[in-house]
């Protein structure tokens, strides 16, 4: 079970001094501008502070006869300056409420990218997209809205009970009663909205899985005529959210309820006693009028308090899912061990590859891939790794990439373990071709100097030349500017293939690995990508993974790899005599004599 397993949710939660630690880390570099909010609405939240003591002189000098122009001015000024400061405050707290949100994507966007593949693979790419979307934007409310209503409202809060205090004692021991009773309610409430909250997340994170899993095999969902099926899945995923988001409101009606029935029957409880004490002669009309509109003025901080501590609860939830993110383990982009032989420099010409005594598993509870995988390659021409499928042999190509690290062994490329190697160097000096050859949405100048950006338009015409793919420029409506669709849906799985290995060849590697590029071509393409690779490894260092034998049959040397063991290496010729294993695969493809 991994973090990010929705079973796993409640113990995936942080501790409270952990998510104040979390929640300072995001808050702290626009904590001036939330300090300026804060001041700006402390001080609007000021001047509605005094409008009470305004009535109250205002009520006292009506009685008294006295004009009260000046004092009826004073209380507009009051009113108006408190909007402005209160909205111009607002404005900042949205400013860096977004900026918030903008830092911390920008983040966890960075952070994804350099993710190892094991940890990616741990983890469904939905869920992984919707803590920087739908998570980041609860992180909004808690890292500003959450800290400027809470201390504001706690600040006005405080205040106005001192004042009230000043008025009369009596009246607001009766208050603090009432307040004490539903503030216990609200208390337990408060629990019950993070839980709902981060259940109602998860399964947002659910939707986005099941729809990116259903848009990547579209065409499959389509033929198969799933689309009620995958709906229906969809479907649970959405009233999941929506009940527990549904929960979590109910929960947010009921704190907010709570101070609303408090501010009522603290109203009534104050205007019974308050009369009374009016009658009584122990408070003057005015006393009991100003009292009540600091009751009714308290009704907006304490909103901010149950605002600040639902938001809390609801960020709190966000700042867990996002923290899981924070915890994945990353590839490292510098040099890990300075201490040994650097590669800070540029070599040329093509590389060399050695496995020693490699062994690799996947993860700790799935079986090896690799036995101690041994062989050879010193540089310039075409080795080649055939097998049957779960041989290894696409494996060999992630290790040199060190998309995974070797469980036993070394990777030496250049004479030097791939683990001396900072990545950037290592990367830029392969070229890749995938067995799924992906084209990215956008165009088909983007996808091929996307390992390349810095390609001229010669070098970007010659690699078309001779990937065989300047005839497809040709006849495109818009030529290189063409767009190729979502993952290259305008494009045969031959183009998409040669579009792959032309952006390999841009990138002028001097370690080219290429796995199955050849595999969607028809017989005339794959003679003419054939072509291209044999010269490729004239001036660089080529490995190819190949089920079909005719592409490989002219390599330099061929390696034989099962069930995880290299079993022969050799050439064409003589692994039909040598090999058994070999001969069988060349006699299926009609490629060597029965045996």
């Amino acid at each position: 079970m991994t973090a990010t397993d929705p079973s796993a949710a409640d113990t995936a939660r942080l501790t409270a001094p952990k998510t104040f630690k979390a929640l300072y880390a995001h808050f702290r570099p626009h904590r001036k501008a939330v300090a300026l909010a804060a001041l700006l609405t402390l001080i609007g939240a000021g001047t509605g502070l005094l409008q009470p003591l305004a009535t109250k002189v205002l009520v006292d000098r009506l009685s008294s006869g006295e004009t009260i122009a000046r004092i009826l001015l004073a209380l507009t000024a009051l009113v108006v300056l408190g909007a402005a400061l209160q909205a111009f405050g607002a404005y900042v707290l949205e400013r860096t409420a977004e900026s918030v949100v903008l830092a911390a994507r920008r983040t966890l966007v960075g952070r994804l990218l350099r993710l190892r593949l094991t940890e990616v693979e741990r983890n469904q790419p939905g869920d992984l997209m919707s803590r920087v979307t739908s998570d980041t934007t609860l992180l909004r409310a808690v890292t500003t809205q959450a800290i400027v209503n809470g201390a504001t409202g706690a600040v006005t809060l405080v205040a106005a009970v001192v004042m009230m205090a000043l008025m009369d004692a009596v009246l607001l021991g009766v208050t603090l009663g009432v307040g004490v009773v539903m503030g216990g309610a609200v208390a337990l409430v408060m629990p019950r909205i993070a839980r709902s909250t981060e259940r109602a997340q998860e399964a947002v994170g659910e939707v986005s899985s099941v729809l990116e899993r259903i848009f990547g095999a579209l065409r499959t969902v389509k033929a198969s005529g799933a689309e009620q099926r995958e709906t229906a899945v969809a479907d649970a995923a959405l009233r999941r959210s929506w009940r527990h988001g549904v929960t979590s409101a109910k929960w947010e009606a009921v704190a907010a309820g709570s101070v609303g029935l408090a501010m009522e029957l603290s109203f009534l409880a104050v205007l019974g006693v308050g009369g009374a004490r009016v009658a009584s002669g122990a408070i003057p009309v005015s006393t009991l009028i100003a009292f009540l509109l600091y009751l009714f003025y308290l009704i907006e901080p304490m909103d901010r308090l149950v605002e600040a501590a639902s938001k809390y609860q609801e960020g709190s939830a966000a700042i867990a899912r996002i923290a899981e993110v924070e915890r994945l383990e990353t590839e490292p982009l510098e040099q890990e061990h300075p201490g040994r032989p650097g590669t800070s420099a540029v070599l040329d010409g093509p590389a060399s590859v050695r496995f020693e005594d490699v062994s690799f598993r996947y993860r700790d509870d799935l079986p090896p891939v690799h036995h101690q995988v041994d062989f050879e390659v010193r540089g310039t021409g075409m080795t080649a790794f055939v097998g049957p499928s779960g041989a290894g042999k696409s494996t060999v190509f992630a290790l040199i990439e060190r998309f995974y690290e070797t469980t036993g062994g070394r990777v030496l490329v250049d004479g030097k373990d791939v683990r001396d190697w900072s990545l950037p160097e290592l990367r830029n000096a392969i070229g890749y071709v995938e067995q799924d050859t992906p084209v990215l949405a956008g165009t088909l100048r983007e996808n091929l100097v996307f390992a390349a950006p810095d390609a001229t338009d010669q070098d970007i015409h010659d690699v078309l030349v001779r990937a065989k793919l300047d005839t497809l420029v040709d006849r495109l409506p818009q030529g290189l500017e063409t767009p190729v669709g979502h993952r290259g849906t305008k494009l045969s799985g031959g183009e998409r293939q040669r579009i792959a290995i032309a952006r390999a060849l841009l990138r002028k590697p001097r370690l080219l690995l290429l796995d199955e590029a050849t595999s969607q071509l028809d017989a005339v393409n794959e003679l003419a990508v054939r072509d291209v690779i044999t010269q490729a490894a004239r001036r660089t260092t080529v490995l190819v993974v190949a089920h079909r034998l005719s592409t490989v049959t002219h390599a330099d040397r061929i390696v034989v790899m099962e069930a995880g063991r290299v079993r022969a290496v050799g050439t064409h010729t003589g692994l039909l005599d040598q090999d058994g294993l070999y001969a069988r695969l060349a006699a299926t493809q009609f490629l060597g004599p029965a045996r």
